[in-house]
Order: structure tokens, then sequence, then C-alpha cells
């Protein structure tokens, strides 16, 4: 099958790509390498016959269109955003820019060069904070609160408009935190890491008693994979790693993996309108494609430091291009 994935240099991304190519896919990558996009990510498929990069703004009308026209894909898997809690309450107009009008511009070039199918990537913070043990299926309410999730929100229902007034072949996934290798290091997971390794205090938001759902990274692909040659169009299927914890409970688990003292937690004023617990059931995807979580947290968060503890040349990397005064502003000395 020949793919469009866009924000194939960022995090997830990147992840997506190297499964897609190994599977025997042909990518097509566009990505406009904004902070979090990053060729080291794909580097090890750079130069294989399925792959090609392409750099652009998922917002631009006439490259977006040139592009779907040129390659016409038999998939456009949409993973391109501005992802970062923090950066929408700092800066919330790119947040709308690329998630929303972005995802109308693929949306777009989509229908109208008749692209057989879509797959809109979203997440789990759309269905706001949620009290125990309440956990979100596809049909719960979206209660969003940061510009990002709203940005995601918004996106999602377009996404689904072209299904029902287009009769696209679209679908929405909503999945939880992801972790694993090549994260940039703004996120928790791997900023605790990256910090515990430098002996750098590890900022943690109030009483860190925020609750997330932790999905691991290659989980993820597989379940996005499942739902681009399983899933129904017109439907949303959540994506999670059923494994909620305490942000502090995981910050715990990353400094006894490191050995690194518990002193070296910092705590720091709380984030604006923090979402204190996110759960959503993945038994539609389940159900429907036979996908499941393959990786045990533990597991996978070891398999994470040690990646991080043999990529320090990565992480010096990127900390010290666009992304190093954000962090040094932000997190390095708290």
């Amino acid at each position: 099958m020949k793919l469009l994935i866009t924000g194939g240099a960022g995090f997830i991304g990147s992840a997506l790509v190297r499964m897609a190519v190994a599977g025997g896919h042909e990518v097509v990558n566009l990505d406009l390498l904004t902070y979090a996009g990053n060729l080291d990510n794909v580097a090890s498929v750079a130069s294989h016959p399925r792959y090609r990069f392409v750099q652009g703004d998922i917002a631009d009308e006439t490259l977006v269109e040139a592009l779907v026209a040129d390659s016409k894909p038999d998939a456009i898997l949409h993973l391109a955003a501005e992802s970062h809690v923090d950066r929408s309450i700092h800066s919330p107009k790119p947040v709308i820019q690329t998630n929303l009008v972005g995802t109308f511009t693929l949306l777009e070039a989509a229908r109208k060069l008749k692209v057989p199918r879509f797959v809109h990537v979203s997440t789990d913070e759309v269905y706001g904070s949620l009290e125990a043990p309440l956990e979100a299926d596809e049909t719960f309410p979206l209660q969003s609160s940061s510009p990002y999730s709203s940005s995601k929100a918004g996106s999602d229902l377009l996404a689904l408009s072209y299904f029902k007034t287009f009769g696209m072949n679209v679908s929405v996934t909503r999945a939880s935190n992801n972790y694993g290798p090549f994260q940039f290091p703004e996120k928790l997971i791997p900023l605790m890491i990256s910090n515990a390794l430098e002996d750098k205090p590890l900022p943690v938001y109030g009483d860190g008693q925020q609750v997330r759902d932790w999905l691991y990274v290659d989980d993820h692909c597989r379940g996005i994979l499942a739902v681009l040659t399983k899933g129904r169009a017109g439907e949303i299927y959540n994506i999670g790693g059923n494994c909620s914890l305490p942000n502090i409970e995981v910050v715990h688990r990353i400094l006894k993996i490191t050995g690194k003292p518990e002193s070296l937690i910092t705590r720091v004023a709380d984030r604006p309108g923090h979402d204190r617990r996110y759960a959503l059931s993945s038994a539609k995807l389940e159900r429907e494609t036979g996908w499941a979580p393959q990786m045990n947290f533990d597991e996978g968060l070891q398999a994470t430091i040690d990646w991080y503890r043999n990529n320090a040349a990565w992480i010096a990397r990127v900390k010290s291009g666009a992304y190093r005064e954000f962090y040094e502003k932000n997190y390095s000395n708290r």
C-alpha cells in the first residue's frame, strides 16, 4: 500500500514510518521539521527505495494538493500536529493553524483527488478529565480543556464531517499517552529520563497525582495500522495501553531504574487547567480488529531508558536546536 504519512519525522510519526516501511508499504513522509521534527528519527529508512521525505507545511494548500496528486496515495495517515499542551497555553495560534487549518487542507486535497482512505490520529485529551473509575469509550462527550485538546477535538469533528457530508472513507483514532525511543524531551517520560541521566532536577507539576494511561509507541502504531486495514469508515477507535498510573509513580520508577536519588524531584506550580485523570477503553478496537497492546509498561520503560542511555548524542542535538530556549526557560533549572 502507498501511504502518505504526515508528521513522519516526529516521535509517533517516525515510529509509524519505520514500521510501515518494514511492513512492505511505500511511504511518503510530509513534515515541516518544526522543533519536534527530526530527520535523525527516520535515518534508518532514509535510503530505502520505498521511502521518500518531503519537507512542507500541511496547511500549504498548493503544496499538499501537488504532493497528493503526484504520489497518488492509497491512504493518508495524518499525524502532523502541534502536540504540546504547555506550548498551546503559552502560544495558542500555532496549534490552531496546524491542527485545524492543516487538517482541513489535507481533507480537502483527499476529497478533491479521491484518496481512498484517510486516518486521522488524535488524542484521549479530547475527553477531558474523568473521575475514577470512569473510562471514555468512543461515544463519550468531548470535554477538552486546553487550546491543544480543543484544536484536536475540532479537527476530529472536521474529519468525521467529511465522512458524513462527502462520503469519504475517514476514521479517527484517539490514543493515550505515548512513550518510547525518539520522544522529544518535553513530555513527562523523556524529560524525566534525560534530566535524571544528567543529574538535573525533575520538575513535577503540583502533587504529581495526575493519572495518565501509558501506551508504548509501537503498540500505538500497530493500532493505527489495524484501523487502516480493518477499521470502518466514519468510526472512532480508542487506542490505550491499559496502564493507568499517577505521574509521580512514573517518576519514582524512572529514578529507581536509573539509580538516581528522589531528591532530584522538584515540585513546580501546576499547569493552568491541568486535567487530573485521563482514561479510555480500547474494547472497540480490540473487538473489531484483534489489536491489543503488547508491551508491558515496566519492560517498555526499561527499554526506553536504555535507549536514552545509549543515545546521549541524539538528546544533545535535540536540546541544542530550536528547543533549547524553551527547554532552558521552562524545565532545565526547575
